[in-house]
């Protein structure tokens, strides 16, 4: 009795059925469709063919368009948002800052620019049977009225700035004051350094970034712009100051994460968990700013402005400001977090929600605790002359936390990490629906595909896969 003949070995042209393909490597989970692929090379198995033609066919490319249906959902909830925005805008534009009355005080008083031309040391009186030297620096202005005119500024010895020939100065003007006494050095003139510093900074962002750089540099001017011709004359104006943060900051979000990212299902994602942190944030302030009795009134500038313009609401002011100081961290934390669960998404298609969402909390985690201690040591490092002198005082801890000055930091501080420490689960949520339930076909049009995406897979694959990849080998037994 003759032994069975041996399954005869196909030849690489010959046609396999796709369940054979088992024999060769597996194919990746993540490739999407492709092209039909090309006859293998001799000496490999047509699996292996097909495999490495999907391979390098979606491996390495873009994510797959969002479907037609996913498109529509995220744009019925954006449009009527940033239509909202832009009524918001037209209906509070201020036209520009009001005209006052100038104080003569801090900030609010005429400059000019001027040089200092010449330096001499001199003895300026006795103190104590000792005779006190300073400074006498010869300015002359450079801009203005009274441009070429000069004045004599006396600077004491143990003044914290000391003038050089040459340096460049800010002078402060005061019609009323005798002829001899109306200009007096305000503060230096730092526009070169500062300049230069500038264009060092969008030097590497475009060196480093490219394309994405010059648009982020773009979107910051863009942020500059909304800030200084809406947002401050707008509070002036006696408008809410929430009101204006508001659609100020949903301004600057919509313009700044799409021209960086781009017109996507995965930033319209990073879009929508960014908008409901700020909603988070802004009522938590205004429970915590009413409930503390904040009046955001509580240095020298903050009072010239309350007494420049009494209408204005303080507290809503610092409303605002917590507002807007969120929300360039928040971009950063929503934008990381979408891009996280679209990549792990791409590298394992067969995650649905819930893994996803917890494989991007666990990535959100690090990223909660990094951004966390970023906002308290930013506000303490600001605060830091403020609590030396406590230091100083040896004022106790809990007096210290409940003077106004220090707690409308510590609610600024503590509200703003509460938004974003909630904006890392609630953009993974998102994010993690969102990608799983967009199955684009090969066109885009929204028709449902298989999990594992690849159009040259079959039902024995898959059949092979869920039983641990025995399906090929019972058949070759049952030969």
């Amino acid at each position: 009795m003759q032994p069975p003949p041996e399954p005869q070995r196909p030849s690489s042209d010959a046609h396999v059925p796709h369940g054979h393909a088992q024999h060769g490597p597996r194919p990746d989970r993540g490739r999407g469709p492709g092209p039909a692929p090309e006859p293998a090379a001799p000496g490999h198995g047509h699996g292996h063919g097909h495999s490495h033609s999907h391979s390098h066919s979606h491996a390495h490319g873009p994510a797959a368009p969002a479907s037609r249906r996913l498109r529509r959902i995220i744009a019925a909830v954006l449009v009527p948002f940033a239509a909202a925005v832009v009524v918001g805008l037209l209906a509070l534009w201020p036209g520009g800052a009001p005209d006052h009355e100038r104080s003569g005080v801090g900030f609010d008083r005429h400059t000019e620019q001027a040089t200092v031309t010449r330096v001499e040391k001199t003895t300026c009186g006795q103190q104590q049977d000792q005779k006190q030297e300073c400074t006498l620096a010869t300015v002359r202005i450079d801009t203005g009225k009274d441009q070429g005119r000069t004045f004599v500024e006396t600077v004491q010895r143990d003044q914290s700035r000391q003038l050089a020939k040459g340096d460049s100065v800010i002078v402060a003007y005061e019609p009323t004051a005798p002829k001899e006494l109306q200009y007096s050095v305000m503060d230096m003139d730092r526009k070169l350094p500062l300049t230069l510093l500038a264009g060092i900074f969008a030097v590497a962002v475009v060196v480093v970034g490219r394309l994405r750089g010059l648009m982020a540099l773009i979107a910051l001017a863009v942020s500059f712009l909304v800030l200084t011709l809406f947002i401050l004359p707008a509070i002036l104006q006696g408008s809410n100051p929430l009101l204006v943060a508001v659609v100020g900051s949903s301004a600057i979000m919509l313009i700044a994460l799409y021209l960086c990212h781009g017109l996507s299902a995965r930033t319209s994602v990073a879009v929508l968990g960014t908008l409901v942190s700020l909603l988070l944030i802004g009522v938590l302030g205004s429970v915590f700013i009413g409930w503390g009795d904040l009046t955001g009134n509580t240095d020298d500038n903050t009072g010239l402005i309350h007494g420049l313009y009494p209408q204005l609401d303080m507290s809503g002011l610092l409303l605002a400001g917590i507002i807007i100081g969120s929300l360039g961290v928040l971009d950063d934390v929503t934008v990381t977090q979408t891009s996280a669960v679209w990549e792990l998404h791409e590298a394992n298609p067969s995650l649905g929600p819930r893994g996803l969402y917890r494989a991007g909390l666990r990535i959100g985690r690090d990223h909660i605790a990094s951004v966390v201690n970023t906002l308290v040591l930013a506000y303490a490092g600001a605060a830091l002359p403020l609590l030396l002198l406590f230091s100083i005082a040896q004022s106790s801890v809990g007096s210290v936390a409940n003077s106004e000055l220090v707690a409308q930091e510590i609610v600024r501080t503590l509200v703003g990490s509460i938004g974003l420490v909630a904006s890392v689960p609630v953009t993974t949520a998102l994010a993690a629906l969102v990608v799983s339930a967009d199955r684009p076909g090969p066109g885009g049009s929204g028709a449902p595909r298989p999990a594992g995406r690849g159009v040259g897979r079959s039902a024995g694959q898959a059949s092979g896969r869920s039983s641990g990849g025995r399906g090929t080998r019972g058949r070759r037994r049952r030969r």
